[in-house]
């Protein structure tokens, strides 16, 4: 048996401009600020006494053709590593693993990668498992999304990731752990109870293509801003900066806020956050919230009998084979 452990992320500015169609065509490229978080998707691989192939996540599939599997990244991840039959797949997520803003379907692809390369007896870089998972994603079954999920998903840590025509370069930020400690205790994550399809928002963009063009823009400035924050240990700046970035994307999409998230918004700052900003393509999924060290105290006591409060905990080694007994 392989079990593979693959982290969720969570981004702090720079989304939406590590989609091709920006980074690709603009002459800085795309960046992204993120970090990559103490919740995980769980990808077992166990070999089978027949040549069935068996998947079981939210539902369960047995099939004698790979090819017949309606789960799409196990079956394309399957065929680009070759097993293909005989073996039993199954996905355990800490997290609800669709549409939570956190990345959980790069997470599942980096994951089921790396069990079954490992499963075949290969060993694999954080940057091939990666580039694996957007080749599945993005290129063969055509999603629009970015890469940002795929590469903080196999590398992990808090890195600043560029984008730039085919290249993406992964640089970790030297934080001292006195800012590590800061930023687990005054950043939160608020689950909404909304889930959404991040493809399907990202492809519902209302903007015209000159004001979206010019609001990724910004987006990506923030996110250089965002770096130097974290850098410097500027926490409450870089809270302050969410809510700049939340404005931002509201405006990328009709989809990416309602009135309930613009509700809960309100009172989280009523309550005392410095900013908040609900992570991914928008919809539903959780908010990252920013307070002051107290500031967690008061939202479970205000929040936590309607929506889930967890703190900001860090990963920092990516997706890795946590049992082979192969």
């Amino acid at each position: 048996m392989i079990i593979s452990r693959t982290p969720l992320r969570a981004s702090f500015c720079g989304g939406g401009t590590d989609i091709d169609s920006f980074s690709h065509t603009e002459e800085e490229g795309g960046m992204v600020v993120s970090v990559s978080l103490q919740s995980y998707i769980h990808i077992t691989v166990n070999k089978r006494f027949d040549n069935m192939v068996r998947v079981s996540y939210s539902k369960m599939e047995l099939v004698e053709n790979f090819e017949d599997l309606e789960h799409e990244l196990v079956r394309e991840a399957m065929r680009i590593t070759g097993i293909t039959s005989g073996v039993e797949i199954t996905t355990i997520a800490d997290i609800p693993s669709r549409g939570t803003g956190l990345g959980s379907s790069s997470s599942v692809t980096v994951g089921l990668l790396n069990a079954l390369h490992t499963y075949a007896g290969r060993s694999t870089s954080p940057k091939q498992l990666a580039e694996e998972a957007c080749m599945i994603e993005i290129d063969i079954l055509k999603q629009p999304i970015g890469r940002q999920d795929q590469y903080a998903a196999a590398y992990g840590g808090i890195n600043c990731i560029t984008f730039s025509h085919d290249i993406v370069k992964v640089t970790p930020l030297v934080i001292e752990k006195e800012i590590i400690d800061k930023m687990e205790n005054e950043f939160s994550l608020i689950f909404t109870g909304l889930s959404r399809s991040a493809s399907k928002i990202l492809a519902e963009s209302s903007d015209n293509a000159e004001n979206k063009i010019k609001r990724l823009r910004k987006i990506r400035s923030q996110a250089l801003s965002s770096k130097k924050m974290l850098e410097n240990g500027k926490l409450r700046e870089l809270g302050k900066l969410l809510a700049e970035t939340w404005k931002l994307k509201r405006e990328l999409s009709q989809s990416v806020s309602n009135e309930e998230l613009d509700s809960l918004y309100v009172r989280l700052l009523d309550t005392g956050a410095t900013g908040a900003k609900l992570l991914g393509a928008g919809g539903g999924g959780f908010f990252l919230v920013h307070g002051p060290p107290e500031f967690r105290t008061k939202l479970l006591s205000n929040f936590g009998q309607e929506y889930k409060v967890l703190p900001l905990k860090l990963d920092h080694n990516g997706s890795q084979i946590v049992y082979n007994s192969i």
